[in-house]
């Protein structure tokens, strides 16, 4: 399954720091939950404290401006994922210790690790590359940025 078929433009969003709005680590797992409960048809609040939990464990702050966070609800059927965009960065206590500027959120049915894993790494794979990564954080709003995961990957 493609990155762009577990996403959708409506879970994408583009938040810029500044002007009063800081996003912050916990403020930022919290638009993802909310992106990812909308489309999952789950609580945010279970899904914020599913994320919050695996954060705790160890930040998915992966390096090079990117983190996956991620975790599994019981009751869902198929995998959701969510994309949060912020130009400016923001401190997520990532490995590398810089700012996180790309946030793509995944959440699996707890029944699906093999499924769960290679997702991941799928999002891994995308993300890889310096200037995609720089095309993305450049994106001006979420259509533009799900059509350049899109493109990334074939679709369009």
């Amino acid at each position: 399954m493609r990155l762009s078929e577990l996403l959708t433009e409506q879970r994408v969003a583009v938040r810029h720091n500044g002007q009063g709005r800081l996003l912050d680590k916990p403020s930022a797992i919290h638009v993802l939950a909310e992106l990812l409960a909308a489309g999952a048809g789950a609580d945010p609040t279970t899904v914020e404290r599913v994320l919050t939990e695996r954060e705790q464990l160890q930040s998915t702050g992966i390096g090079e401006g990117v983190a996956i966070p991620h975790g599994a609800l019981q009751q869902l059927e198929t995998q959701f994922a969510a994309l949060l965009i912020v130009p400016e960065g923001l401190d997520f206590a990532a490995i590398d210790n810089l700012d996180v500027t790309i946030l793509f959120a995944v959440i699996t049915p707890k029944r699906a690790t093999g499924e769960h894993l290679k997702t991941l790494a799928r999002v891994s794979r995308l993300l890889r590359s310096k200037g995609f990564r720089d095309r993305l954080v450049a994106a001006a709003d979420a259509k533009e940025a799900y059509s350049l995961i899109a493109t990334e990957e074939g679709d369009r």
